[in-house]
C-alpha cells in the first residue's frame, strides 16, 4: 500500500472514503465535528440514533452525505476520548483497514490525528498506523496454488495533519520501512523448512546486497567455518543434509563509526536432534529461524531509510536433525573461543550456533552486540506471548532496548543475569554444559551465551514467545522484534 499526507479538511477531501473518529457517550472528534457541521448535523444524528456506540474498533460506513466531496464516510469507534491505549489504537487501525479493504474504496484518508493515545505525538500515530495496517493485511500466499485475493483492495492511505507536515511525511516513511521489514521477516518465517534452508537464507542475503548499494553480503561455507574453529556451530549441522552457512550483511551508513552487530539465530528447522521433540506442533519449528528473519527485516528497513549508522547483520544458519552423525547427549565439542562444551541436550542447539557467531562478531570491533533468538520455551512460561525476554551484561544497553520497546510498542522485559545462575552450567567433563540444572531455563541459556561475550557490550533477546503465533488459523510469524530493533537504532542515532 502507498501512504501520503493530506492537509485538506474532511469535507473538502476528494478520495474514496474519509475516516473519522467517534467516542463513547456519543462524543465526536474534531474531524467528526467539522464534518457534522458540513452535513448540517447528519453525523451527530446518526451517532445519537445508536448505530455506533463508539466502542474501540466498531465501524459504520456511510454513503453520499451532502456537503462531503468523498462518496463514503467511515465512522470508527475509538473508545473513551481520554483513555485510548496503544492496544486500543491497534484495534482501531486493524478494524479500519479491514473494513476499507473489503469495501470498494481503493483510497482513503484518515482523520485520526487528534486521538490522545497515551500522549503519543501524531508522528507516532502515523508510523504505528502503517505498521498495524500492513500487518493486518498480510497474507502468506507463496506456496498456495490458488490464494484468495480481495477484488478491490485498499491501495492508498493518506493521513491528515495540520502541524509538522515534514515530520509526518518522515513518519510515513519510517512506518512503511518498518512494515516492509516485518513483512520480509514474516515471509521468511512462514516459508516451509524444505524451501527456507540455510542456503536459501544465504541467497536472500545476497539479493539484499544487490538491492541496496550500502549493504555488502558475504557467506562463509562449512569449510571456511571449520578453518576458523567453529566446532560448536558445525556440530549442529552434522546431522543435516543441508550445509550450514554463516551470513554477514554489512550495512554502511556512517563513516568511521563502530557498528552495532545484530546476531540472529537461523535454525531453519529444529527437530531437537537426538533429543527429539514431541511430534505435536513440531511443524512450528520452522520458526526457529525467526531471530535471523528479524535481522533480515531490520537490515532492509534501515537500508530503505538510509539511516546514518553502521550495522552488521550476522546470521549463523543450520538445521538440527537426528542423523547418524548428529550430536549425541554427552558429546563434547570445542567452540571458536576455545571453550569445550558438553552437550547434555541436543535440543539446546541454538546456543551452540550462536556462541561461535558471537565470538566471530569480535572481529568487527562492535559498539554493541545484540543477539535475537527463539532460544527457550521457558521464556514463554515466564512472559507468555506478549513480551520479549531481555538479558544483558550492560545495564545502559538493556535500558536503551527497554526504552526502544516502549517507544515502538514492541516491548521487552528484563530478567536477571546474575553470577549465581552460572554455576548451573558446571560440567564434570568440559568447560561448560549446554543446559543448566532444573529451573531458570531462559536465564541459564543467556548465561551460556554470556561466556562468549566478555570482550564486548552485549544483550540477548529471547523471542520464542513473540516471534510467532501458535496453532489454528492464527498460526504464523509476527515480524517481531523488527520494530524494537529499528527504533533502538533510530534512538541511537538521535543521541549521537
Amino acid at each position: 500500500m502507498q501512504y501520503f499526507v493530506t492537509t485538506n479538511t474532511p469535507a473538502a477531501e476528494k478520495t474514496d472514503c474519509v475516516v473519522i473518529a467517534i467516542f463513547e457517550q456519543s462524543l465526536l472528534s474534531s474531524a467528526a465535528t467539522a464534518l457534522n457541521d458540513s452535513t448540517n448535523g447528519r453525523i451527530a444524528s446518526i451517532v445519537k440514533r445508536g448505530d455506533i456506540t463508539g466502542k474501540a474498533g466498531q465501524t459504520l460506513l456511510l454513503h453520499d452525505l451532502d456537503g462531503v466531496k468523498s462518496p463514503r464516510v467511515l465512522l470508527v469507534g475509538c473508545g473513551k476520548k481520554t483513555g485510548i491505549k496503544e492496544n486500543d489504537f491497534n484495534t482501531i487501525i486493524t478494524a479500519v483497514t479491514k473494513m476499507l479493504d473489503n469495501s470498494a474504496a481503493e483510497q482513503a484518508s484518515l482523520y485520526l490525528n487528534d486521538l490522545n493515545v497515551s500522549d503519543r505525538p501524531v508522528q507516532w500515530l502515523v508510523t504505528q498506523a502503517i505498521i498495524v495496517a500492513e500487518s493486518s493485511l498480510y497474507q502468506y500466499t507463496t506456496t498456495k496454488s490458488n490464494p484468495k485475493t480481495t477484488k478491490n483492495p485498499i491501495e492508498r492511505l493518506s493521513f491528515f495533519t495540520d502541524v509538522n507536515e515534514v515530520e509526518v511525511r518522515q513518519a510515513t516513511a519510517n512506518g512503511l520501512a518498518i512494515a516492509n521489514g516485518m513483512h520480509l521477516a514474516r515471509e521468511l518465517g512462514d516459508l516451509p523448512a524444505n524451501v527456507c534452508t540455510p542456503s536459501y537464507l544465504a541467497e536472500q542475503a545476497e539479493q539484499i546486497g544487490k538491492q541496496f548499494d550500502n549493504v555488502t553480503t558475504t557467506i562463509l561455507d562449512e569449510d571456511e567455518m571449520e578453518s576458523l574453529g567453529m566446532g560448536s556451530l558445525l556440530s549442529v549441522s552434522r546431522g543435516s543434509r543441508q550445509p550450514a552457512k554463516l551470513i554477514t550483511m554489512n550495512y554502511q551508513g556512517a563513516n568511521d563509526e563502530k557498528p552495532v552487530v545484530l546476531v540472529g539465530k537461523g535454525l531453519t528447522f529444529d527437530s531437537g536432534g537426538i533429543s527429539l521433540k514431541p511430534p505435536g506442533g513440531m511443524d512450528e519449528m520452522k520458526y526457529d529461524m525467526c531471530g535471523s528473519a528479524s535481522v533480515f527485516g531490520t537490515i532492509t528497513a534501515i537500508a530503505e531509510l538510509n539511516l546514518p549508522i553502521n550495522v552488521i547483520g550476522l546470521v549463523p544458519s543450520s538445521e538440527n536433525m537426528p542423523d547418524g552423525d548428529a550430536n549425541k547427549p554427552g558429546d563434547i565439542v570445542t567452540s571458536m573461543a576455545g571453550k569445550t562444551i558438553e552437550i547434555l541436550n541436543t535440543d539446546a542447539e541454538g546456543r551452540l550456533i550462536l556462541c561461535d557467531a558471537l565470538t566471530y562478531s569480535e572481529r568487527f570491533d562492535p559498539a554493541v552486540v545484540i543477539d535475537i533468538a527463539t532460544l527457550t520455551g521457558a521464556i514463554i512460561v515466564a512472559l507468555g506471548s506478549k513480551t520479549t525476554g531481555l538479558m544483558a551484561n550492560d545495564q545502559k544497553l538493556a535500558d536503551d532496548l527497554l526504552q526502544a520497546g516502549l517507544d515502538s510498542h514492541d516491548k521487552a522485559w528484563q530478567l536477571p543475569l546474575w553470577d549465581e545462575y552460572q554455576e548451573q552450567l558446571d560440567s564434570n567433563f568440559a568447560d561448560i554444559a549446554n543446559i543448566g540444572s532444573k529451573g531458570a531455563g531462559s536465564i541459564t541459556a543467556a548465561c551460556f551465551l554470556s561466556r562468549f561475550t566478555e570482550k564486548f557490550t552485549w544483550a540477548h533477546l529471547d523471542i520464542a514467545g513473540t516471534a510467532w503465533t501458535s496453532g489454528g488459523k492464527a498460526k504464523g510469524a509476527t515480524g517481531r522484534p523488527v520494530p524494537m530493533l529499528v527504533q533502538y537504532l533510530m534512538n541511537r542515532i538521535s543521541k549521537n
